[in-house]
């Protein structure tokens, strides 16, 4: 009989499978992810990734939008969001720590100038930040422990923080 523990309803055995498998051949951990994006007229646009249901996307009006769904920045900053939710789950099971709650507030600070075309320069995010709540039965000076581990291995976090090539091509 297989007696299967979890903690923050994380399947610990799944992620050591994964960590065992990528021990044995480091090629396992190089993946690929991708999504389609399609132009729905406007500034509407809905993406599929893998079988999940499309995800809208839509700018607000003052933005020339029908504020039919979440813009793409505001995607980016939920993105962010929930790998960082992911990575305070992972973190605390794999620390032994119980989550009752992760809550994380999100803000995004955009000059539009070179959006909209009025200036030359960098078009996205001059800061985020993110607020995080947790709520534990743990000690505190476990929970205090967490953020510089999430940090440390958020791959949407690394991205946004570090310069990464994007190629963009007439197909």
């Amino acid at each position: 009989m297989t007696v299967e523990t979890r903690l923050n309803d994380v399947n610990i055995e799944a992620v050591g499978a994964l960590v065992a498998a990528i021990t044995e051949d480091s090629a396992k951990a190089k993946t690929t992810w991708a999504s389609h994006v399609t132009w729905r007229g406007g500034f509407q646009s809905t993406a599929r990734v893998r079988a999940f249901a499309e995800t809208a996307s839509d700018e607000p009006p003052a933005l020339g939008g029908q504020d039919t769904a979440p813009n793409p920045v505001e995607q980016l900053l939920s993105a962010l969001g929930n790998c960082l939710a992911v990575g305070y789950a992972a973190n605390a099971t794999v620390a032994g720590i119980p989550l009752d709650s992760v809550a994380i507030d999100l803000r995004g600070d955009i000059d539009l100038h070179v959006f909209l075309g009025l200036k030359q320069g960098h078009a996205g995010f001059d800061s985020i930040t993110a607020k995080v709540r947790i709520a534990s039965p743990a000690p505190a000076e476990d929970i205090v422990a967490l953020p510089q581990r999430v940090i440390a291995s958020s791959p949407v976090g690394h991205t946004l923080g570090n310069a990464v090539p994007v190629s963009v091509e007439l197909a």
